[in-house]
């Protein structure tokens, strides 16, 4: 399978430094799908793939390992969707090298696999919907570049053989473990509603060290295995929110467990779990149904304080909206068309590929739904921003990415800057929001996300100033900081930021809360005179505003690799986060690490908390050359 990760180190400093030394029988509990009467399917467009349990296995796995190889910065996207029913065989679910007529293939780059059932349970998979980690040519393994894919609301059985290019990489395990999928991921790979019979691998026994990303609403009957504890391989941090699971496995730096039936007990510095027993503000993301032979788009309602799964679509748990009140958007159609859709009272649903936009999409009424299928990507041009959320409450943004084009301002805007029609019931929601600045394409902003509206969700934010790929370079993809909040009572949940050139967040709303930070400064300041915040030495990762007075995060993790080190220049970050030293604000779980590189962090928050240096490596988590951590600041 090619993928791009398999360009010359120096591109990928990350993956370099944190290498790793026919229809079978029913499961019980699935219940058979409804007669489904005949009707003329939406048109999606060329990049959607529905399937039926009718549907050969064989063309179902030709399909899937046809679209698997896509490289990482591929302009081409794909959706791949599930009607209710059972698919594949369980013969050989106790021996995978016994199985004949499962569902097997990779899922890669810009996939996202869907079922159409109202439950996850409506559509089973007899098989695997795996990720594999990549080769390095020196024997190691890594994931660290396994970004942009998901799979949602399907359980899986799971039966795994090895395919493609995995069968390219003999290792002594040979054959799967029986029960058990590999999802073996870092950034933008979701596991949404997704019931895994069985264990889940997230690297560790079969892979590689790994950045991780994200599993909500979901079922692990079995074990997560997140690391090997012999061979020490891991996922670096996960956030596991709403969901069940039989148990977690595995040491890394930093997983948080918020709402999880299941969740180990709270065990960080020294060790590297944090669980809150429930979630305080949450909004599942909508999801496609195909019911009695029509398709229409289940939206959840917010939940407060909550734990475990929640599968139920009855009235109180959200609501349902007919295809027909959505557009179905083609990357071909400019902005006015799409805006003028909006406008006319529709909702918006984008179909997979890359829109090139000469003006903002402009979302102006209350409880709109944006939804995108197969990672839809927002392609501004120069000086445009990708999207605009008027002053309106209980707007649903869910599955876009955003691609900058040149010297935007913000790429997207929440509210404008006096906004006042935020409401605590019905919480507006970005969820599974990517922005890339460089990578994909030449492209600068200074601000990612701006938030002004009050009661807002960031629900799986990964905002990434570019490494790697296209238009990269500190003097070429400048970008300053990736979110910035100014409304009240504004929740994150999963935020990941990532190499922007000042503060990656500024946070300046009251009654702000922060469930899992996952953070990288700037891997490429030449040197400590071009990466100054006036006297101090670069700038913290995480801000809160001076004039806050309460807010709260849980699970902080900022990672450095000045690139520069390698050439013996030492960088270094005064500090990971600031915040006002008050009673109302507090951050629990805090750590910070050097990857490699030189130099790194001289405190935790504002001037508190131990260093990690590159020239005092302690070795405490495999892979990184210095790891600290703190329970409270």
């Amino acid at each position: 399978m090619s993928q791009s990760t398999s360009g010359s180190p120096s591109s990928h400093p990350r993956r370099l430094f944190l290498k790793s030394t026919a229809v079978g029988a029913l499961a019980v509990g699935i219940a058979a799908p409804r007669a489904q009467a005949a009707a003329a399917e939406p048109d999606f467009g060329p990049n959607v793939k529905i399937f039926d349990p009718s549907t050969p296995v064989a063309t179902i796995n030709a399909y899937l390992q046809g679209i698997s190889g896509e490289a990482e910065f591929s302009s081409n996207r794909h959706a791949v969707l599930f009607k209710p029913g059972v698919y594949g065989s369980a013969a050989g679910q106790d021996n995978p090298s016994t199985a004949t007529g499962i569902v097997n293939s990779e899922v890669g780059y810009y996939t996202s696999i869907a079922g159409l059932g109202a439950s996850p349970d409506d559509v089973l998979v007899n098989g695997a919907l795996h990720v594999e980690p990549v080769q390095n040519a020196d024997g190691t393994s890594t994931s660290l570049t396994q970004f942009w894919r998901s799979l949602s609301n399907l359980a899986i059985n799971p039966i795994q053989r090895p395919v493609g290019a995995d069968a390219q990489r003999p290792r002594p395990e040979g054959i799967a473990e029986p029960h058990t999928m590999r999802w073996a991921v870092s950034q933008a790979a979701p596991l949404r509603r997704v019931h895994i019979k069985g264990n889940l691998d997230l690297t560790g026994r079969y892979g590689a060290t790994a950045f991780g990303t994200y599993t909500a609403d979901s079922v692990v009957d079995g074990s997560v295995i997140s690391g090997d504890a012999t061979r020490e391989y891991a996922q670096a941090q996960w956030l596991t929110r709403n969901s069940r699971i039989g148990r977690w496995d595995g040491k890394g730096v930093s997983y948080v467990f918020s709402g999880v039936q299941g969740a180990p007990a709270t065990n960080f510095a020294p060790g590297d779990k944090t669980t809150l027993a429930q979630t305080p503000l949450s909004r599942e993301a909508p999801f496609l149904v195909f019911d009695r032979g029509a398709y229409k788009v289940f939206v959840p309602a917010a939940k407060r304080n909550t734990s475990g799964p929640a599968w139920s679509t009855n009235a109180s748990a959200g609501r349902y909206i007919p295809i027909e009140q959505f557009h179905i958007a083609r990357p071909s159609q400019s902005a006015a068309t799409i805006n003028a859709a909006l406008a006319s009272g529709k909702h918006l649903l984008l179909t997979p590929g890359v829109y090139a936009l000469n003006a903002p999409l402009r979302v102006t009424r209350a409880d709109t739904v944006v939804m995108g299928l197969g990672y839809a990507t927002l392609a501004p041009a120069a000086r445009t921003r990708a999207l605009e959320i008027g002053d309106v409450p209980g707007v649903v943004v869910s599955s876009l990415t955003v691609d900058s084009g040149p010297d935007a301002d913000v790429l997207v805007q929440v509210g404008p800057s006096n906004a006042a029609a935020g409401l605590a019931a019905n919480p507006t929601a970005l969820l599974d929001l990517f922005v890339r600045v460089g990578g994909p394409r030449a492209g600068q902003a200074n601000t990612s996300v701006q938030v002004n509206s009050n009661h807002v969700i960031l629900d799986h934010t990964w905002l990434w100033r570019g490494d790697h790929g296209t238009g990269i370079g500190w003097d070429v993809n400048r970008a300053d900081t990736g979110l910035v909040v100014n409304g009240d009572d504004v929740t994150a949940l999963g935020l990941f930021v990532e190499h922007y050139q000042k503060h990656q967040v500024i946070w300046n709303g009251e009654r702000g809360q922060t469930v899992f930070y996952q953070s990288e400064m700037p891997y490429d300041p030449p040197n400590q005179a071009a990466w100054m915040n006036g006297a101090k030495e670069g700038y913290a990762s995480y801000v809160v505003g001076s004039r806050v007075r309460t807010h709260k995060v849980t699970g902080l993790v900022v990672y450095s690799l000045f690139t520069a080190g390698f050439q013996g220049i030492q960088v270094h970050a005064s500090s990971a986060a600031e915040a006002p030293t008050l009673p109302g604000v507090s951050l629990r779980s805090l750590a910070t690490g050097v990857i490699a590189g030189g130099g790194g962090i001289r405190h935790m928050l504002n001037d508190d908390g131990p260093a990690v240096d590159a020239a005092a490596p302690n070795q405490t988590v495999f892979g990184m050359t210095a790891v600290q951590r703190f329970s409270t600041l």
